[in-house]
């Protein structure tokens, strides 16, 4: 993905599923969460095991998420992200972000395929600072 491709998602997204959330302040996925929450973006965590974080409601998983959602950014181990990114094309999100150090070719390869754009290996939070 160009960096002229990843600036538009980063410009026209507004809501952001965030897997594997965690309530922890000191988790990099909790300080990148609140970074894009602070930077506009509506997030909605993905945690089946706490009810709320950064003072929005959590949800066990994607299909149980009430709103249209724009990216679902994924803080998961690789060979976990199948399943979220089946989530993810039948929840209709646009974008697929798999974080620094996720890199799943059989998830992206699907998630193409359905016709969502793909980022992965790259954290939401570095690009936005890095292109925005």
């Amino acid at each position: 993905m160009t960096d002229a491709e990843i600036k538009q998602i980063l410009e026209t997204s507004k809501t952001v599923a965030i897997v594997g959330l965690s309530d922890k302040p000191e988790r990099d996925n909790y300080i990148v969460a609140a970074y894009l929450q602070a930077q506009g973006f509506r997030i909605i965590p993905v945690n089946p095991t706490v009810t709320a974080i950064l003072g929005e409601r959590s949800y066990a998983a994607v299909a149980d998420i009430p709103e249209q959602v724009d990216v679902v950014d994924i803080f998961r181990k690789p060979e976990a992200v199948g399943p979220v990114v089946d989530a993810a094309i039948a929840a209709g999100a646009r974008v697929v972000w798999m974080q620094l150090g996720v890199v799943n070719h059989t998830a992206a390869d699907a998630a193409r395929a359905a016709g969502l754009a793909v980022v992965m290996d790259r954290c939401m939070k570095v690009e936005h600072i890095r292109l925005l």
